[in-house]
This record gives structure tokens, sequence and C-alpha cells, in this order.
């Protein structure tokens, strides 16, 4: 976040802050008379269908990721309203924002499937063969 007319995600991807949309609005709750008269509650929108940010395969991959959070035309709503000043919550919003897009695209790892080890299903037979011979026990007719 140190460039003024972007907004630093990682190396080599900074979205354009022209592309950000950012509402200001009052913030509920209580919190006395200051939170009644002043718009310290932000909302950042960000198109992520529209950005020159992103190539198309990435565009896919936080659309198919942050697919809770996208309307249907590509915005990601982030709101920010913890903070006292509109400032801080701008700031507030914009780190979450690129923790979102950041954490979107993480190349996770393919699992590998395992098979369980020979000790592993020896002791599940062990063990109902056990809970087998309690329940055994239990009963009226017990041999």
């Amino acid at each position: 976040m140190a460039k003024e007319g972007v907004l630093e995600v990682s190396e080599g991807l900074a979205i354009p802050r022209a592309e950000l949309e950012v509402r200001a609005s009052r913030a509920g709750g209580a919190g006395g008379q200051h939170v009644n008269t002043s718009s310290t509650r932000i909302e950042l929108l960000w198109n992520v269908l529209r950005t020159t940010a992103l190539d198309d395969e990435r565009k896919t991959l936080v659309a198919a990721r942050l697919v809770t959070r996208i309307d249907r035309e590509g915005w990601l709503r982030v709101v920010s309203s913890t903070r006292r000043s509109q400032q801080q919550n701008r700031e507030a919003a914009e780190a979450r924002l690129v923790e979102l897009v950041r954490g979107a695209l993480v190349v996770r790892k393919r699992r590998r499937p395992t098979k369980p080890t020979r000790a592993s299903r020896e002791e599940r037979i062990r063990d109902k063969r056990k809970r087998s011979e309690t329940k055994r026990m239990r009963r009226g007719d017990a041999e």
C-alpha cells in the first residue's frame, strides 16, 4: 500500500485505486452523539469481473473462491465501521480487501489420498471385536 494510485496486493499485483468505489455512511449501534452525526462507516466496492488488475485466469479464480461475497454484477463489497474516523475505516477496508484477494489467489496443494496403515486396520478390527464382546456380555444370553 506504499504507492498512492494503487493498492498493493502482492509482488506484481496491484489494484488501481481508480477501480475502487468508496461510500461513506453513518455507522450503526451505540456510541453517543459522535456516531449519530458522523459518516464514518466505509463501504468499499471493487468489480472483480471488470478489473484490469487481474488476467482472465486470476479473475476466474478470485470469482470462484469469493463467490459468496460477490454479487451478480461482479462487485466485491467490504465494509468497515469499527474505527472512529472515515480514514481509519477506509484503511481497514482496504487492508481487508487485500487479504481477501491475496487469500483467494493462493494456490492450494492437491491432497494426496492415503491408505490406512496395516497397524491402524488391525487396531480397528481389534476395537470392533472388543466392543462386540462387551455388547454380547450385556445380553442375558451370554455364552
